[in-house]
């Protein structure tokens, strides 16, 4: 039996980096499915979760701005970079914004998911 081992990821993927847009793609998969409850949680803490989702919030009321700042901006360093310093938001949080598509039906499915993770924490 040959054992093979997994190779070490580039710099480039930190864990970070690969966890958040895990995440984006439940949030906007679970609304092409209609259900956003069947979809299965990644291995993150609600707290983190929320904080997250929160932030994105945020900056989905001042959609345009963003839009043009992501337009502005010559590569993603720089896009979250200028969205840290212009929106107050954390690196996770505007990494987060980066993966997400600016659309209404995201930003509801959000902001659903957003509550239910309140509701959960509050009990």
């Amino acid at each position: 039996m040959t054992m093979t081992y997994a190779q070490p990821l580039p710099r480039r993927y930190t864990r970070a980096r690969l966890a958040v847009p895990a995440l984006w793609r439940q949030v906007v998969r679970a609304g092409e499915k209609g259900d956003v409850t069947a979809v299965p949680e990644p291995d993150r803490s609600a707290h983190t979760q929320l904080e997250i989702y929160e932030g994105v919030l945020a900056a989905f009321e001042r959609r345009d701005e963003v839009a043009e700042l992501l337009r502005e901006s010559g590569d993603r360093e720089t896009a979250v970079r200028r969205l840290r310093a212009e929106f107050a938001l954390t690196h996770l949080q505007a990494s987060a914004l980066l993966d997400l598509p600016l659309t209404p039906e995201c930003r509801d499915r959000i902001a659903h998911r957003a509550q239910e993770l309140r509701t959960a924490l509050n009990r």
